[in-house]
C-alpha cells in the first residue's frame, strides 16, 4: 500500500487537489470551483466528498493526512483570516471544520509558504535549510525558511516580503499603503512600469499597439526579449526592484538561496540574470557572494499541490 498525502490548492476561482506520495509524484488529481461556495461549510462538505471520490477504487492508497495552501492561511491556528478573493467572511477555522468532518490530520498555510515547503521536500531547495522563496504573480508573496522551518512569526502572518516599502510614499498597493516591493517587483508591478514608461517617453514599441488592458507580463518578456527598448527598460527596472527586496532581505535571515517564481519568473535569464547583477551591487558586503538566485525547481503546474501535501509529508518525516 502506498501513503499519499491529499495537497489542496484553494484558489478564489478554484481549488485543485491532489493526491502526492512521499516523492512528490501526483497520483490522482480533483477540482472544485471555489466560487460555487458562499459558506465555508459548504465547501467543506465538497472538498471532502471530492476527496473521497478521488479515494473510490485506490484500496492501494492509504491517505495519511490533509495539507491546505490558501490565501490569508494562518498555519498556528488553522484558520483563514480575511481573505480578499474568498466569498467566506471574516475568520473560518477551516483546518478544524475539515479534521471534525474526515478525522484526518490537516493543516493550513498561505501559497507562498507552502511553495517553501515544496521547494524543500520536492524543489531545488533539497538538503537546504536557509532560504528564500519569491512567488512573482498578480503580487510577491514570499516563504522563508531558517534553520529548516518556515517562519511564520508570533501571529502566524510573518515573512511578507511584498509589503516592504522600497519607495516611500510611492505606488498605491492593495494592502492601503503605498510603495510595497509588490507593486514594482510583480507580474502587475511590471505592467504599471510599463504603462509609465509609454507615458514618459516616445520610443517606439510594439506595445503601444496594445490597450492597456492586453500588456501582460509575458507579452512584456517576448518583447524585450524581442529587442523593445520599452520593455528591456521595464524588465530592467523590474529586476532591480527585484534585487532591493533581496538585499534587504538577506541581512535578516542569510540564505544559502532566493529561489524565483511564478510567471514573472518564467521569464528566464531575462530577469534572472539582471536581477543577480543588482542584488551583488545592492547587498551589504559582508553577504556578497554568499547566496544564489535560482529559479523554482517545482512544476509550476503542481507547485502548489505539490507544497500544500509537504504540510503533511514533513511532519512524517
Amino acid at each position: 500500500m502506498t501513503d499519499i498525502v491529499a495537497g489542496v490548492d484553494i484558489g478564489g476561482t478554484n481549488t485543485v487537489i491532489g493526491f502526492v506520495n512521499s516523492q512528490g509524484d501526483v497520483l490522482s488529481e480533483g477540482r472544485l470551483s471555489t466560487a460555487d461556495y458562499a459558506f465555508a461549510e459548504d465547501f467543506v462538505e465538497a472538498l471532502s466528498a471530492k476527496i473521497s471520490e478521488m479515494q473510490k477504487g485506490r484500496s492501494d492508497l492509504h491517505l495519511r493526512g490533509i495539507g491546505i495552501g490558501a490565501p490569508n492561511a494562518n498555519f498556528h491556528k488553522g484558520t483563514i483570516e480575511l481573505a480578499p478573493n474568498l466569498r467566506w467572511k471574516g475568520i473560518v477555522p477551516l483546518g478544524d471544520m475539515m479534521e471534525h468532518k474526515t478525522g484526518l490530520t490537516v493543516r493550513l498555510t498561505n501559497d507562498a509558504n507552502a511553495a517553501a515547503l515544496g521547494e524543500m521536500m520536492f524543489g531545488a531547495a533539497k538538503g537546504m535549510k536557509d532560504f528564500i522563496i519569491l512567488t512573482l504573480g498578480t503580487g510577491l508573496g514570499s516563504g522563508i525558511v531558517v534553520g529548516g522551518e518556515v517562519v511564520y512569526g508570533h501571529t502566524g502572518f510573518a515573512g511578507e516580503l511584498g509589503h516592504l516599502t522600497v519607495v516611500a510614499g510611492g505606488r498605491v498597493c492593495g494592502c492601503g499603503r503605498r510603495g510595497c516591493l509588490e507593486t514594482y517587483a510583480s507580474a502587475t508591478g511590471l505592467v504599471r512600469t510599463v504603462l509609465n514608461l509609454l507615458s514618459d517617453r516616445r520610443d517606439d514599441s510594439i506595445l503601444r499597439s496594445m490597450k492597456a488592458s492586453e500588456i501582460t507580463s509575458r507579452r512584456v518578456a517576448e518583447a524585450a526579449a524581442a529587442g523593445d527598448i520599452i520593455a528591456a527598460e521595464a524588465m530592467d527596472q523590474t529586476a532591480h526592484m527585484i534585487a532591493l527586496g533581496i538585499a534587504n532581505s538577506v541581512v535578516f535571515s542569510s540564505p544559502e538561496a532566493i529561489f524565483l517564481f511564478g510567471g514573472l519568473a518564467q521569464a528566464g535569464d531575462a530577469i534572472l540574470v539582471p536581477t543577480r547583477k543588482y542584488a551583488d551591487e545592492l547587498v551589504q558586503p559582508v553577504f556578497r557572494g554568499t547566496f544564489t538566485i535560482l529559479p523554482s525547481g517545482l512544476p509550476e503546474a503542481r507547485a502548489a499541490v505539490l507544497g500544500a501535501s509537504a504540510l503533511i509529508w514533513k511532519e512524517i518525516k
